[in-house]
């Protein structure tokens, strides 16, 4: 081993941190004894102290103490190695330094410290070398007497403060360190000095005189020195400096903290509150988050930094300062930020990297251009000193700026700029996520608004309220769905259904049979058929998809298995018209607030064949209410729906008093509904009216030609009765052609009734099952163009059949007649 490795193993051998101290006096007696020195030479203090250092060593180096003492008051201190013998007899190599403990007035004391190296190669140690082990080590060693003033210290602990060792006698820690927290460590030293328990590794932070601004740490050990008789004397103690580990540590912790903290939500403007808020005031004293308007907004961004020509508008995200930190440099969350043309920030913002200055120009003028009242102010009157203009980049596409400033802090540094840009660019991803989110919600939403009725239509036939909770909160979409249908003569068709399954691809799936129910209704079909038709075309959408397609992420393939409940009500008699595939049946609630269910024949759901849908027809009181629902807002029970225990809860939610419809409808979901329902919630609650008697009339004609101008004459008297005597024309060709018609091409009884609604009503009805043909005859014809005619004069005609013939009917608009 050469010279060097064997420096090298010594000095990684001799800690002085865990060195045994003792102390002599100038006859070479130990006059102290500490717990380390005991566990190296196993001697208890009662036996150690009033021996000569000479007893504690094997005889060849016993002889060599007196020199060793000499050479110590001559040169002020000696080092190497001893061979020290233990109470068991046993050889122990110790490295020593021996160095005079005071320099002032008063008797001679030595300061001894003993290091084991037992093992170690057998060369001896030169004194330089164990200078730069005790003196000039990074660790700062002391020694203290029992009223906690200095009696001994080394050159090292100059580098922590408070001067050179000769300056420190006498004096206590805060006397030398003004500004320094003393208390803390002065506790700990009492603390040794009253248990004798040693403190090791006790990590002290604060700031000093020189660095105000600049958090230190610090870690020290204690040890108690005793006398012969066990009373202490005084206190050992080492210290490190662990401020760089100690920084370390704050990042680490700020790191994890930005972690758990932001994108804790899919909030574009949270999530930027989120990355300020973590920041300050352990990193930085005032935080702006800036982000483009597109951003906010969830558009998408080109990728890449930003180009001279792109528009650089900025919003306030979100902002943080210290309590009394530059308030009049806040731009209002939400409000434009604008910067000058060249300033850092839009440096930054274009070119997408960071900026930091560790010292700002004083006189410099702040960047903003619209700051309140238009005042311009310079750093230093803000009180600035430093900053990190950080750019939010995520998957390579630049959303915006974050700005740190410090106003008291130390400058920043390199360090600090690598912790923040890794801050931000987490924070990035988190408001990129936010930004597609919001995104795809809006497009969601925008789908949700086409999908379902944006405002249900003015009628007169019910009063209606409708409730809407979709289980897939994100996007707000689910496959249930409601709706009401205007239909010939006055009357309205009530509609619930659901789709299997949640989200997008169900509430797609909803849109389409959505559609097709109200393709049906126009057909003015009975409920059964309706459903009998949308069965067949699930069941047919299915097979001709499913081919070719993925059954499971086809729409077509989602509807299958749909319920439906169709509900066709008469305001004209009061007549309601029901049937159901696998859908739950309608509660009724009476004008009295008795709850009834109506006995529903149950049909399959759509697309997985069975028996024939059935109806059943009942009639309501003026003022019952009628309360559709998909099966989301009961538990479905092992028995179907018709479990007596759902029944109950909705009966019992249903007894319950409202002032109105409206919420009557919301409270009845969130009663029987969590926020997060497992199932998308459909609720349609429709209170029906009764037309007046005399808003319709009716009149029974003979299959006569020569009724018709009687026909003719009976409706414009009651025109004249319900003053719209400027439709007299018009209403008397529609009669005179429909009647006509009646009475050439078809058998059986005829009847013509009018209806006064938000619509005048002319309907002709005959025992045919014939439905009559829109014709454009031509020139030399004499007859087909009754219903031409009919068509053009009115706002809109058709047919309906039922089960004893048909009717033929046709509107006219009266909220389009002149003032």
């Amino acid at each position: 081993m050469g010279a060097y490795e064997e420096h090298d193993v010594a000095r990684r051998r001799f800690d002085v941190a865990d060195a045994a101290p003792l102390l002599l006096d100038a006859r070479g007696v130990v006059t102290s004894w500490t717990g380390n020195a005991q566990r190296l030479l196993a001697y208890p203090a009662s036996e150690a102290v009033g021996r000569k250092l000479a007893d504690l060593l094997t005889p060849q180096d016993a002889v060599r103490v007196p020199e060793l003492l000499e050479r110590c008051r001559v040169d002020g201190g000696w080092a190497g190695l001893l061979m020290a013998r233990r109470k068991d007899g046993q050889p122990v190599r110790v490295m020593a330094r021996i160095t005079p403990a005071e320099e002032s007035a008063g008797p001679a004391r030595l300061l001894v410290l003993l290091s084991d190296l037992a093992g170690s190669p057998g060369w001896d140690m030169s004194r330089t070398m164990l200078e730069q082990l005790v003196d000039r080590s990074p660790i700062g060693i002391a020694i203290v007497d029992r009223d906690l003033r200095y009696v001994w210290s080394n050159a090292a602990l100059a580098r922590f403060g408070g001067g050179a060792p000769n300056r420190r006698l006498g004096l206590r820690l805060a006397d030398v360190q003004p500004g320094f927290d003393a208390e803390p460590v002065e506790a700990r030293m009492r603390h040794v000095l009253q248990t004798g328990e040693s403190v090791l590794g006790y990590e002290h932070i604060g700031h000093v005189r020189s660095a105000p601004h600049r958090e230190i740490a610090h870690m020290l050990s204690f040890t108690r020195l005793d006398d012969e008789h066990g009373h202490p004397m005084g206190v050992y103690y080492t210290v490190v400096d662990m401020t760089e580990r100690h920084r370390a540590r704050q990042r680490l912790a700020l790191l994890d903290r930005a972690g758990e903290r932001i994108g804790r939500s899919l909030d574009i403007m949270r999530t930027a509150q989120e990355l300020a808020d973590v920041v300050v005031p352990g990193f930085a004293d005032f935080v702006a988050v800036d982000l483009l308007e597109p951003v906010l907004r969830g558009a998408e961004i080109a990728p890449g930094p930003l180009g001279d020509a792109d528009p650089l508008r900025l919003r306030r995200a979100a902002h943080q300062s210290v309590p009394g930190n530059v308030p009049e440099t806040v731009v209002g969350i939400g409000h434009i930020a604008a910067y000058l043309a060249g300033s850092p920030p839009v440096r930054c913002l274009s070119t997408g990297t960071s900026w930091r200055e560790e010292r700002l120009n004083p006189l410099a003028r702040e960047w903003a251009t619209n700051t309140p009242g238009g005042r311009k102010a310079t750093f230093t009157e803000l009180g600035l000193r430093s900053v990190l203009i950080v750019p939010l980049r995520a998957r390579g596409v630049t959303l915006g700026i974050t700005t740190f400033f410090r106003r008291r802090q130390e400058p920043f540094d390199e360090d600090d700029l690598v912790l923040a840009e890794d801050i931000v660019s987490r924070a990035a991803v988190c408001v990129d996520n936010a930004r597609r989110y919001t995104r795809e919600r809006e497009a969601a939403l925008v789908l949700q608004r086409t999908l379902l009725p944006h405002r249900l239509p003015e009628q007169d036939a019910v009063e209606v309220a409708a409730c809407y909770r979709p289980a897939d909160e994100l996007t707000g979409l689910g496959g249930d769905w409601y709706d009401l249908i205007t239909l010939s003569g006055a009357r309205v068709a009530l509609v619930v259904g659901e789709v299997p399954g949640h989200g997008i691809h169900a509430a797609a799936a909803m849109g389409r049979l959505r559609t097709a129910v109200r393709t049906l209704a126009a057909l003015d079909l009975p409920p059964e058929e309706v459903l009998a038709h949308l069965d067949d075309l699930v069941a047919r959408s299915v097979y001709e998809e499913g081919v070719e397609t993925d059954y499971e992420e086809a729409d077509s393939a989602r509807t299958l298995g749909a319920g439906c409940l169709y509900v066709v009500y008469d305001p004209v008699e009061g007549r309601c018209l029901m049937a159901a595939a696998g859908h739950p049946a309608p509660a009724v609630i009476e004008p009295d607030g008795s709850i009834t269910f109506v006995e529903l024949p149950q049909g399959p759901p759509l697309g997985v064949g069975g028996p024939p849908f059935e109806s059943v027809e009942l009639t309501l009181a003026e003022g019952s209410t009628l309360a559709l629902h998909t099966d989301g807002l009961l538990a479905r029970g092992a028995q179907g729906w018709a479990v007596d225990a759902d029944r109950d809860r909705l009966r019992k939610a249903l007894e319950r008093p409202s002032p109105s419809l409206d919420l009557r409808c919301r409270t009845l979901v969130d009663a029987l509904t969590p926020a997060r329902p497992r199932d998308d919630v459909a609720l349609l609650m429709a209170r029906t009216r009764r037309l007046d008697a005399r808003q319709f009339a009716a009149w029974d004609l003979p299959a006569d030609p020569a009724v018709v101008a009687d026909a003719r004459k009976a409706a414009n008297r009651q025109l004249s009765e319900w003053e719209l005597d400027e439709l007299a024309f018009t209403t008397e060709l529609v009669v005179s052609e429909l009647v006509t018609n009646a009475i050439r091409h078809a058998a059986g009884p005829i009847r013509l009734r009018l209806i006064r609604e938000r619509a005048l009503i002319c309907e002709v009805f005959d025992g045919a099952a014939t439905a009559p043909h829109l014709r454009h005859p031509r020139t030399t014809d004499e007859g087909g163009r009754g219903l031409l005619l009919v068509s053009q004069v009115t706002q809109r005609w058709g047919t309906r059949f039922l089960p004893e013939g048909k009717i033929i009917w046709a509107e006219q608009s009266l909220t389009d007649l002149p003032v």
